[in-house]
């Protein structure tokens, strides 16, 4: 593959034309099919994301070897076609020159003999005519070829970090509340002596949180399907406390280690998303994004937000930061819409996969690698108190958990570099020996500020402002954690679940969750007439 990329490149000219040297700015790229090639839905105050196209330009193959270790193969030849591109931008200047020459000439010549243009009459008024039109088409084409490049320049994703594994699969690099492999079970490519998932206790019986939820009366997925669908729930009872007291939890570790506190919105332009690196559809054309239906389609398209990162990371967009001022870390509190479309299987009943849940998140800005002078303002820095962050507060909550690298195969778009967290959930050992992620932490350099115009002011006045660079993680995801708990906490014998003890304050006095005694004058009726829709009818109805 690498040899035909080579020849690919080998016929291209690598001048660089002179309009477009400079880091080029957005202008139409989309991947919404609404309005893709079409700016009026733009508000006139969107960032306008400004590439370095010459970084492209110079390092094609670079480029084109990420796109395809990253698993963006489709991408792979956007810098081939983007030095195209700039072969016929170059070519299309070189005619358009003589003719902005000549009209030049013509134009200044009619200023100077406004008072008797009857000598500017006849051949020299139709000579500017005839000019006028062929440097309008010329630069419609000039225009429209720098759009392309641009577009296929915001199609890339970000270039991987060093420390990234090139394999296939993550790399272990770290246990939370860990527990040595017993000895029955199937040899692991770790040495015996590594920490792996907890034994099951031979009397034990393992139970999955769906079980348990129903057996205590904190979850209701059936009333759920009737209100909406596939994919959404009730928590009830102790389990709606339970969230509750997760994000007071999480919020409350964030806090003391100094983090700004933030409830962002939950509906962002698209093109906000967009510049976050979540775009409607994925490499595999599957619906990913929940997108609002408005009336007048020359609005702005709105999107329920995927995450927090992409409200937080549009604060500072259009922005200037001091440098004295970073880093700038912040964790918001939000509901979030995944609308995952094709991903619904055994491993995701329940809560492990749902297109609607709370989650507290991190997001932090800071200066540029080349341009950050001390060690507590780096990305780096920030990142690891991330890590450190979501570490205690599973550790807190007795989770069983590893921490991974993620390989460059499973860093999306936005990322440089990922790690995710795992926790061991007793009923999916079927699937991945029981592991199942609960956290991530990113760092996307300037991947997302350069399409978000967020930039630093440099100590050195005469410097020109820089691209931040930012990082965002998970603190606590509320459904999978719930999941977590309930499964790894639940006590058969006793019929009972143990609130871990640093959610209690939060919990109004409860400790313990057992089994409700129901009155023996509640009941429930449901009509004889009325038919459930079964998951099958209802994810054919809702397209999933």
């Amino acid at each position: 593959m690498a040899s035909i990329i080579r020849s690919t490149y080998a016929s291209f000219p690598h001048r660089l034309c002179p309009r477009i040297t400079r880091s080029t700015q957005y202008s139409s790229f989309t991947t919404s099919p609404r309005r893709h090639g079409d700016t009026s839905g733009r508000p006139s105050i969107a960032p306008k994301p400004t590439i370095n196209i010459k970084h492209i330009r110079e390092n094609p193959l670079l480029h084109a070897q990420n796109c395809i270790d990253r698993n963006y193969e489709l991408l792979a030849q956007n810098p081939a076609q983007i030095i195209e591109l700039t072969k016929k931008w170059d070519e299309l200047d070189q005619h358009i020159k003589p003719l902005r020459s000549r009209k030049k000439i013509l134009e200044g010549g009619l200023k100077t003999s406004r008072s008797t243009p009857d000598k500017l009459a006849g051949s020299g008024l139709e000579e500017l005519g005839s000019l006028k039109r062929q440097f309008m088409a010329l630069k419609k084409k000039m225009d429209h070829a720098q759009a392309e490049i641009e577009r296929l320049a915001l199609e890339l994703p970000n270039l991987t970090s060093k420390e990234v594994p090139q394999a296939k699969n993550p790399v272990t690099v770290g246990w939370i509340n860990p527990h040595q492999q017993p000895p029955h079970t199937q040899p692991s490519s770790l040495p015996l002596s590594q920490p792996q998932y907890p034994p099951p206790s031979p009397e034990r019986t393992i139970k999955s949180h769906i079980e348990i939820g129903k057996e205590l009366d904190l979850l209701d997925f059936e009333a759920a399907s009737t209100a909406t669908g596939w994919g959404w729930y009730y928590l009830k009872n102790e389990a709606a406390l339970l969230e509750q007291a997760l994000v007071q939890y999480a919020l409350s570790v964030v806090m003391k280690k100094g983090w700004t506190v933030v409830s962002p919105p939950s509906i962002v332009y698209s093109h906000i998303a967009e510049a976050c690196g979540f775009r409607p559809r994925d490499k595999n054309g599957e619906q990913q994004i929940y997108t609002l239906e408005r009336g007048d389609r020359l609005k702005p398209e709105l999107s329920l937000a995927g995450t927090a990162e992409i409200p937080l990371a549009a604060m500072k967009a259009n922005k200037v930061i001091s440098y004295s001022h970073m880093p700038i870390r912040m964790a918001g509190v939000s509901r979030c819409y995944r609308a995952e479309a094709g991903s619904r299987g055994v491993d995701t009943k329940g809560l492990y996969r749902v297109h609607e849940f709370t989650k507290v998140e991190m997001f932090a800005w800071a200066p540029p690698d080349n341009a950050c002078h001390d060690l507590p303002h780096s990305i780096m820095t920030v990142w690891d108190e991330m890590l450190q962050i979501q570490s205690e507060i599973l550790r807190d909550l007795n989770l069983h958990c590893r921490i991974l690298e993620m390989p460059i195969t499973d860093l999306g778009a936005s990322a440089s570099r990922k790690r995710d967290i795992e926790a061991y959930f007793p009923s999916r050992r079927g699937k991945g020996d029981g592991w199942g992620e609960v956290t991530s932490a990113s760092i996307c350099t300037d991947y997302q500020s350069r399409r978000l115009k967020t930039r630093v002011r440099l100590a050195d006045p005469s410097a020109a402002p820089v691209y931040a660079f930012t990082a965002n993680g998970t603190a606590l995801a509320v459904p999978r954690v719930i999941m977590a708990i309930l499964e790894n906490g639940w006590d058969e014998e006793r019929g009972m679940l143990v609130i871990p003890k640093v959610l209690r304050p939060w919990m109004g006095g409860i400790d313990v969750i057992k089994k409700k005694v129901k009155s023996p004058n509640a009941t429930e009726v449901e009509l004889p007439n009325v038919a459930r829709p079964s998951v099958g009818v209802l994810a054919e109805e809702t397209g999933r």
